[in-house]
This record gives structure tokens, sequence and C-alpha cells, in this order.
């Protein structure tokens, strides 16, 4: 697995999706939390997932096909400062639109900043993405800005800020050094599984 992957749709409304035929885990996060990059490594492709130091790049839902097996998600990043209010409802509509209305999504993971404190719109798509059902994983991005001894301490924060029940549901990633890359693979694989399984039962 991830052996082929392609961005196979850039999305703005419903009727722009690809069609409801694979799993597909979707990433939500902060505007330059890393999500782009984090994609890019999962897939191990370095520019497919377009990134930019400039906060605010994604503003639609892009759909990366994996193996034709199942779709990576790159949602539009929130808090971004330097838009207007009608632009950041905008975009919280994008969002809202996609979680609510995808029946064959099996997985939603919060992004956050390795070396800062989440947001309150962190905590708050937290608290949305437990609400709607999913399981609460959380990647913790840019691992490799920190020290061992500041990275044990901030996700201990993480943890603590976002109430995070499981130690487990926790992934410390470094995309630039591929630190834990393969063991989110791993996970990744497993969800897919589990929700390609939970759709055979349904059909039968």
């Amino acid at each position: 697995m991830f052996n082929e992957s392609r961005l196979e749709k850039i999305a703005a409304l419903p009727e722009q999706y690809p069609p409801s035929d694979h799993c597909e885990i979707a990433f939500a996060g902060r505007s330059n939390v890393g999500k782009s990059s984090l994609i890019n490594g999962l897939i191990q492709r370095k520019n497919l997932a377009r990134t930019s130091s400039k906060p605010g790049k994604t503003r639609t839902v892009n759909f990366y096909n994996v193996d034709e097996a199942f779709r990576l998600v790159d949602l539009p990043g929130y808090g971004y400062a330097s838009v207007s209010k009608s632009e950041k409802e905008k975009w919280a509509t994008t969002i809202e639109t996609y979680l609510h209305n995808r029946d064959n999504l099996c997985e939603v993971i919060l992004v956050v900043d390795s070396r800062h404190e989440p947001s309150v719109q962190d905590k708050q798509m937290y608290e949305w993405i437990l609400h709607l059902g999913f399981t609460g994983f959380v990647v913790a991005t840019k691992t490799d800005k920190l020290s061992k001894n500041k990275l044990n301490k901030t996700l201990s924060v993480i943890r603590k800020s976002l109430k995070i029940a499981d130690r487990d549901l926790l992934f410390p990633i470094s995309s630039e050094k591929k630190t834990n890359m393969e063991y989110l693979r791993e996970q990744i694989l497993a969800i897919v599984e589990f929700g390609e399984n939970n759709k055979k039962e349904e059909e039968d």
C-alpha cells in the first residue's frame, strides 16, 4: 500500500466530490499546521499535496487517491487571521458540509503543531470530531523543531488541553525527518480495513 497516489479531485461544493466508493480519511487543522506536508510524507510524494509557507493556501477539499483503494482528504485550514470574516465563514461551511455529508468518511484526524498549545479552534474541532463519532486521533507535526525534553512537555500539554482519552491516539510526527510516518501509515491502513469491513457488513 501507499505505492501509487494521485490528486483525484479539488472540490468546493459537494457536487464536485468524487464518488463515495472508497473509504476516506480526512485531516483537519489550523492553517499552516502542516497538513499538506503530512499527506506528502504519507504518500511519499514530495509535492503532490501543495504546500506553502503562506497560511490559508488550502481553501478547497482536496482528495488524494491512494492505490485506488482509499483517499486521504485535505480540508481547508481554519484560524487564519488575515482573511475576512465572510471568507472564514465560507471555509467553515466547506469543512462542515464535507464532514456532515460524506457517508464513506471513515475517520477524521486532527493535526496540531507540536510547538504550540492547541488553540480554541483546535479544541472546538476536536470536540466536533468526537461528537460526530470518530475515534479522536491527533497528529502533532513539526516534532523535529523541538528537543526531546521540550517535545515530551508539549505533548503532555496537547493531551491535557484536548483531553485526549488514550495516549495511543496522539501521534508525534516529523514530515521532514519521517519520524513515526510508517507507524501512522499502518494505523491508516487499519482504519481503512475496519471501514471496509463495516461497509461489507452493512451491505450483507
